[in-house]
């Protein structure tokens, strides 16, 4: 059995979803592990990770569009806004996605379908460096 750990800085823009499926991928090849399970982990509260299409725009798009909507800032709407108004919305966004994914690893390589794609979703409004732990477990 071999395992493997790492982090992954990531530097984000600001808000939105930032796709880190290519380094995810070279990562795991690196590794050499044929067969396996790979956590993929983020180290925040206001940010988190989805598998989502990487096809069209529009998709994330309208997800970026949904989650303003149902946690919107709004001042004087939540207690906490210690960091400004994205705060408290950004840990709702956060809460509603996940922090960490398992990702079944296959000949090599994380066995993401056709158009799926590995995302950072960044809930603050101006630009962070994000921390993303990895952790592979399998067989050669």
């Amino acid at each position: 059995m071999l395992q493997a750990v790492d982090i992954l800085s990531i530097q984000t823009r600001g808000r939105g979803l930032h796709e880190i499926s290519a380094e995810v991928r070279r990562w795991t090849e690196r590794q050499g592990v044929k067969t396996g399970l790979l956590t993929v982990f983020c180290r925040h509260t206001s940010a988190s990770l989805l598998i989502q299409e990487n096809a069209a725009r529009e998709v994330r798009k309208d997800l970026e569009a949904y989650f303003e909507a149902i946690a919107p800032e709004a001042p004087g709407r939540y207690a906490h806004d210690d960091e400004g108004p994205d705060d408290m919305p950004a840990h709702i966004r956060a809460v509603l996605t996940g922090v960490q994914l398992s990702i079944p690893v296959i000949d090599g390589v994380p066995a993401l379908g056709t158009w799926q794609g590995v995302y950072l979703f960044e809930h603050r409004r101006r630009p962070h460096r994000r921390e993303v732990a990895l952790h592979l477990l399998g067989e050669a």
